[in-house]
């Protein structure tokens, strides 16, 4: 499927995953709603997109605050409410300790964000859609969306109820026109690790050493894969791995001299 010219919003896009989505829209000649909490940054994003030949309109925002997306969304200038693909990628993990240690400030923002911020915004754009009759969302799952392992706790639930929400998105659509998908990749080196762990670059570079982990880039061409199918295909749930991670907790890897 040709999306040149299409609106395709991103969100989460100052680093990561949702930068690399946003330079492989810009790449298909589409035009970019691009929103992140870090302003900063992501006009960083948006400058080296509008680099590459694509029409931008960033925004900072944040999913978490439904009246704030309400109201962005109100206030799109005219020609981009027409959103063809939404790439639900805004989300974040926060620490590792069991339950009864956990920190409620850190699963607030994680539920706040990974489940309540796809709601906000979905609720908001995909309307529009059904009345077009066409239209993309794309959720970015991750491998905790279908397993739980030590330490996952409240990520793994809210990445399961990311899993069950775009299914019940796809039954709910069905017939409108309006694709859902999901991308759920397993490690990811981007800061993904360090969010997680307050901070902590050591820790966090631990996470990735002594084997090659998938890169934005990687996750943003099975997003970009999803989105291009023929109308009458979707690719409802895809499940990306490093070659050398087989699980959430097994993998493989080299001695890494210190």
């Amino acid at each position: 499927m040709d999306l040149r010219g299409s609106i395709v919003m991103v969100t989460g896009a100052s680093s990561g995953i949702g930068a690399a989505c946003a330079r492989a829209f810009a790449d298909l000649g589409c035009r970019l709603l691009l929103v992140a909490r870090r302003g900063d940054r992501l006009d960083a994003v948006a400058a080296e997109v509008a680099s590459r030949g694509a029409e931008v309109l960033p925004a900072r925002l944040d999913v978490r605050d439904r009246q704030a997306v309400e109201a962005w969304h109100r206030g799109l200038p005219p020609g981009w409410s027409a959103i063809r693909v939404l790439v639900n990628n805004a989300g974040l993990a926060r620490g590792v300790s069991p339950l009864h240690e956990g920190d409620v400030v850190d699963w607030d923002e994680m539920v706040d964000t990974n489940l309540k911020g796809l709601l906000y915004v979905s609720r908001v754009v995909v309307p529009g859609m059904v009345e077009r009759g066409v239209g993309h969302v794309i959720n970015i799952g991750s491998i905790a969306g279908h397993e739980v392992y030590p330490g996952g706790n409240v990520y793994c639930a809210t990445k399961h109820a990311v899993t069950a929400l775009g299914r019940g998105m796809g039954i709910d659509l069905l017939g409108t026109g309006v694709r859902v998908s999901s991308v759920d990749p397993g490690m990811v080196e981007t800061e993904f690790s360090l969010v997680r762990f307050h901070g902590d670059q050591d820790r966090a570079d631990a996470v990735y050493r002594g084997l090659e982990a998938l890169s934005g880039d990687d996750v943003a061409d099975a997003v970009v894969f999803c989105a291009t199918r023929p109308a009458h295909a979707n690719v409802r749930e895809m499940v990306l791995m490093p070659s050398a991670q087989a699980s959430a907790v097994h993998s493989h890897r080299l001695p890494v001299d210190d």
